[in-house]
């Protein structure tokens, strides 16, 4: 139930971000009506509203930051234009308007008109829509500029704008044209034009707020496994909550396109919008009540004061909007019941694969049991198994030797992180463990980067990956605690950065490379040694003459000091000779599909809904890097 109701206002957020850019900038563009007739304006209006509504889309890959110093004085001056204009219609049409404020004037409102009073409310949601999204400035400024700007700036900006407009509509009663009816009538006629434009660009950078909102919630939603993997794009290097997401922003503009194509009014708009914002509110409170119970631990009286004083405003609003389901209220319960089920039928697919992942892997025991050749014939070569776990040993592993009961010699669980943070140091890129005792030659690799980072190539992501497992191998001492805690079965995890950042660790040169440092060669007798199996501590371990010729030579360059054991040597030259055979990546593609017996209704969700997003959804990223000659793909049936 939390979870449909946390759906319900996430969606109302997107809905919100569909139908405030089309009511921004419609009713700013509106102001056109009083230049002309009415037949006119209607075709003047819509395309105009549609190119400003497309050219705002079309700017979002560049980054709100590259815009973003305009944004400041466009607001600002549009505030102090309303304000100026609320103040000259307060002193020149109705002195005595700021008696609005006082309460007695809504209850003899309402009192009087009565049920006509309270269908009205749904309109007065315009006045304070905005207010939602105001999360979304917090990718730009901090919560205090916030509370600043809001209470000593916006808030006032926007009751002086009001109370002119009521000042001159308490003296102008009955207009000329019906159609009329907005901001613009109470602008004095010679200064409408440039209000016009200064709307229009506050309109545009009103928008850009929503939009930012929508892209960050459905990151969240994203990140939470609630929402289909999509292409996410931080276009600041500094902060994080800038960021666009291609398929939502042209999903977004479409969808703009057609309510305002459709609608062609503000009216029904702002029914649409006020049902949206309004949702958005009282979800917001009855969220708010289990944050005052369970995260800042209050009493429970209190969050039924809290539910009971906001819950009673934004209910008696939410009816207001709700019964104007016909005249246009009816899109946002569309667009929230399209994305909730979208939502509901990714996040129910990603619990169930998650569960089935953790109740199918393999023990620890299970590998043990196997001995250091797994029961199969271990093959020369390195076999890289990308995997979402961060502990533990994949299911796939176990379905790939147990169908085909052979792999490489060296194993490498790699996991890719990205971690929320611009940059991650070179010097703290992988988190290299071992899996089982050192005979089994398998390995864990973390590798992590953050939202600016720049994935390398595959050849050099190779280089520094074999260079961080052999740094592990010589560093790794049994009496060591130095490293990350245990995840699993005793598995400690060491920080390693990458070859080129760690120059005091182990160097590797291929194919006739020479490494850069002056490198001593230590013999027994000084004399070549023909046998590998014989070779002692020296500062560069090197392959021996093979029989059959290689298609590439590997060396590792160790440092002199501290001297590695005669079991380390040994794993650093089957590490080296992996490296020469070439690596192999296997990637896991799972088929997820309801076990038999399910219900129908799991059925479509599963086989249909889950599966159907799935193959229409973004693979992991690092599966786009990959060399495709050098890929192995390994399906497994997940029955949930």
């Amino acid at each position: 139930m939390l979870l449909v109701l946390a759906l319900i206002g996430t969606c109302m957020v997107i809905g919100d971000g569909v139908l405030t850019p089309a009511i921004s900038v419609f009713s700013a563009v509106s102001g056109l009506e009083l230049s002309m007739s009415k037949e006119q304006h209607r075709y003047v209006e819509v395309p105009a509203a549609c190119a400003i509504l497309i050219f705002l889309f079309a700017l979002q890959h560049y980054g709100t930051h590259r815009v973003g110093f305009l944004f400041a004085p466009v607001v600002v001056t549009w505030l102090l234009c309303i304000s100026a204009i609320g103040v000259y219609n307060i002193f020149h049409w109705n002195p005595e308007v700021y008696q609005a404020f006082s309460p007695y004037y809504m209850y003899k409102f309402l009192k009087k008109t009565r049920k006509r009073g309270w269908m009205s409310l749904g309109g007065i949601l315009l006045c304070i829509t905005g207010s939602e999204a105001m999360f979304a400035d917090l990718g730009h400024f901090s919560q205090l500029s916030i509370k600043i700007a809001f209470t000593f700036i916006v808030y006032p900006s926007l009751i002086l704008a009001y109370m002119g407009q009521a000042a001159y509509l308490s003296k102008h009663h009955i207009l000329e044209t019906d159609y009329r009816i907005g901001f613009y009538v109470s602008v004095p006629e010679k200064i409408r034009w440039p209000v016009l434009a200064i709307a229009i660009l506050a309109a545009v950078v009103g928008s850009q707020a929503i939009i930012t909102g929508t892209f960050s919630i459905i990151k969240q939603c994203s990140a939470l496994g609630c929402f289909p993997r999509v292409k996410i794009v931080h276009t600041s290097s500094k902060i994080h909550g800038q960021i666009y997401i291609p398929e939502i922003n042209w999903t977004l503009m479409l969808l703009c396109l057609a309510v305002t194509v459709g609608f062609r009014d503000t009216k029904r708009m702002g029914n649409a919008a006020g049902l949206a914002v309004i949702t958005v509110m009282l979800v917001t409170t009855c969220l708010m009540s289990l944050v005052i119970v369970l995260c800042w631990h209050k009493s429970a009286f209190l969050a039924i004061l809290f539910i009971f004083f906001f819950g009673s405003v934004e209910a008696l609003y939410f009816s207001a909007s709700l019964i104007k389901f016909l005249e246009g209220a009816w899109v946002p319960i569309a667009l929230a019941f399209i994305f909730s089920a979208i939502m509901y039928v990714w996040h129910y697919g990603t619990i169930k694969k998650y569960e089935f992942d953790v109740q199918n892997k393999v023990s620890i025991n299970w590998l043990l049991a196997l001995g250091p050749t797994l029961g199969i014939v271990r093959v020369r070569g390195i076999g890289l198994i990308h995997t979402e776990l961060v502990s533990g040993i994949p299911a796939i592993f176990s379905h790939f030797v147990t169908n085909l009961p052979a792999f490489h010699q060296v194993v490498v669980f790699l996991c890719i992180k990205s971690v929320p943070v611009p940059h991650v140091s070179p010097k703290e890129r992988f988190l290299v463990g071992r899996v089982g005792p050192k005979e089994y030659r398998l390995y864990r690799c973390i590798a992590r980067y953050g939202y600016r980072d720049v994935h390398k190539d595959d050849v050099e992501f190779e280089r520094d990956l074999v260079c961080s497992i052999a740094e592990f191998i010589r560093s790794e001492r049994p009496e060591c605690g130095i490293g990350i805690p245990a995840l699993e079965n005793d598995e400690k995890m060491t920080v390693i950065g990458t070859s080129s950042s760690n120059f005091k660790g182990v160097r590797m040169c291929e194919d006739g490379e020479e490494s850069s440092e002056t490198v001593e060669d230590i013999f027994e007798d000084g004399n070549h040694i023909q046998d590998s199996s014989e070779i002692v501590c020296t500062s560069e371990i090197r392959d021996t003459k093979s029989p059959e010729k290689l298609k590439k030579r590997v060396r590792f360059v160790v440092p002199e000091s501290p001297r590695i054991d005669r079991d380390a040597e040994e794993e650093l030259e089957e590490l080296m000779e992996a490296r020469e055979a070439g690596m192999a990546f296997i990637l896991g593609h799972s088929y997820v599909r309801a076990k038999k017996g399910s219900s129908l209704m799991k059925r479509i969700v599963i086989n249909l809904g889950y599966d159907f997003l799935r193959r229409n959804s973004r693979g992991p990223t690092y599966a786009l890097s990959i060399p495709h000659a050098s890929t192995l793909e390994v399906g497994m049936i997940y029955l949930v």
